[in-house]
């Protein structure tokens, strides 16, 4: 059971964190560029909102299949299978959490007064400029929130990593998988686990809802 706690964590962990690398330029397209195919764009990021996690994670199963063009140069590179592997679950952890962390970022870049980015051209800022003196200041709390829900997401994963990473004790068995697995065994230790999971999700949930919160009082004040 802890081992596959660590490897959750350590999924949630590298899953945010090259999200929030992913997101923060795709959220900032969305939010303050119009360009052919941006529809396209928001669909293909808010698909994993509505798409079964079991066909997600069957169509990134043949993606870095073995035999597959991505499968083959991740094989030369590397020497291994991306395939039921711990990288594997990362990729398709990224494609299923990235609208938790987009649209959160998206909806903060939206609520930054526009008065703010003339203030930034007239002061001669560029783009680069512009993000870290104005936007990112201004949307630390919709980077934190996006930070928070990837997190959670991954860690409540279940149909896309088993479909992926599939179920190798100590590389790819996480939590969720663990804890199907001791209810179906009738194994008394499963409310344990399961009880580990909520608080985690609890805790990052409170999270979420006091940045929200703080994020609400310092714009009625």
């Amino acid at each position: 059971m802890i081992d596959s706690l660590i490897i959750s964590l350590q999924l949630a962990l590298a899953t945010t964190l090259i999200l929030l690398l992913i997101a923060f330029p795709l959220a900032y397209l969305l939010a303050f560029k119009s360009f052919k195919g941006r529809t396209i764009l928001e669909v293909i990021v808010a698909l994993p909102l509505v798409l079964p996690p079991t066909v997600l994670g069957y169509y990134v199963l043949l993606m870095i299949a073995p035999d597959s063009t991505l499968g083959q140069i991740w094989l030369s590179l590397f020497d291994s299978s991306l395939a039921f592997s711990f990288s594997g679950m990362v990729f398709a952890s990224v494609l299923y959490s990235l609208p938790f962390a987009v649209q959160p970022m998206q909806q903060a870049f939206r609520s930054i007064p526009n008065s703010w980015l003339e203030l930034a051209k007239t002061q001669s800022l560029n783009i680069k400029q512009t993000l870290l003196q104005v936007i990112l200041p201004a949307s630390k709390g919709g980077v934190l929130v996006a930070a928070a829900l990837s997190f959670a997401h991954t860690m409540g994963e279940f149909g896309v990593v088993l479909m992926v990473g599939g179920s190798i004790p100590g590389e790819t068995k996480v939590a969720s998988i663990t804890l199907f697995e001791m209810v179906e065994m009738q194994q008394q230790e499963a409310w344990l686990l399961a009880l580990i999971l909520l608080a985690i999700s609890f805790v990052m949930l409170s999270v979420v809802y006091s940045i929200n919160r703080i994020g609400l009082n310092m714009v009625m004040k």
